[in-house]
């Protein structure tokens, strides 16, 4: 079972606090420019993470391009645990399992509820510690770092983990969808 949710990481993000000195104003240099791109990732309770970085805007046929990605590496079929997002419910992307049948099954969330979601604490993290430890002049820049960041958390399952573990949730399935989520 994998949690999956999309963000997106812009390059004005505040960024938190800087000194100066007394009576002097601080200024820190930045381009005027800005840009964003996005990310796809997809967590498991026993610490695996995977992911997806791009620049365009999240539709239908790029939730496809990371199922396939996710279907690959897995020899079992992949119970998906997404929001409501609409192109989580697009017409494409429910077709996708029925043309790829025994490699991953989506279930939804119920609707307004990111606390059931631990992905949703993965998209706070590169908000918070990537505009503190470099700043990207450009968007090709802005990717690589968040790739990296991604790639630093696949090698940390501990901290994965942890995106789980804060409330532990009981999953009850039934054919139709997900039969009901307790805290």
């Amino acid at each position: 079972m994998l949690f999956a949710d999309q963000v997106g990481i812009r390059s004005d993000q505040v960024t938190g606090r800087t000194w100066g000195a007394k009576g002097c104003t601080s200024i820190v240099r930045r381009s005027g420019n800005r840009f964003s791109v996005n990310a796809m990732s997809a967590i498991s309770p026993k610490g695996r993470m995977h992911f997806m970085v791009f620049t365009e805007t999240f539709e239908a046929d790029v939730m496809c391009r990371f199922l396939n990605r996710l279907a690959g590496p897995f020899d079992r079929k992949v119970h998906l645990v997404v929001d409501g997002h609409s192109a989580h419910r697009s017409r494409k992307v429910r077709a996708w399992p029925a043309d790829h049948p025994g490699r991953i099954e989506l279930r939804f969330l119920p609707s307004y509820s990111p606390e059931l979601n631990p992905d949703e604490l993965v998209n706070a993290d590169p908000k918070r510690s990537l505009p503190m430890h470099s700043r990207a002049r450009d968007q090709a820049q802005l990717a690589a770092g968040t790739r990296r960041f991604f790639h630093r958390r696949q090698g940390q399952p501990h901290i994965v983990r942890g995106y789980c573990g804060g409330r532990h949730y009981i999953l009850e399935w039934n054919s139709a969808s997900f039969g009901s989520i307790a805290a």
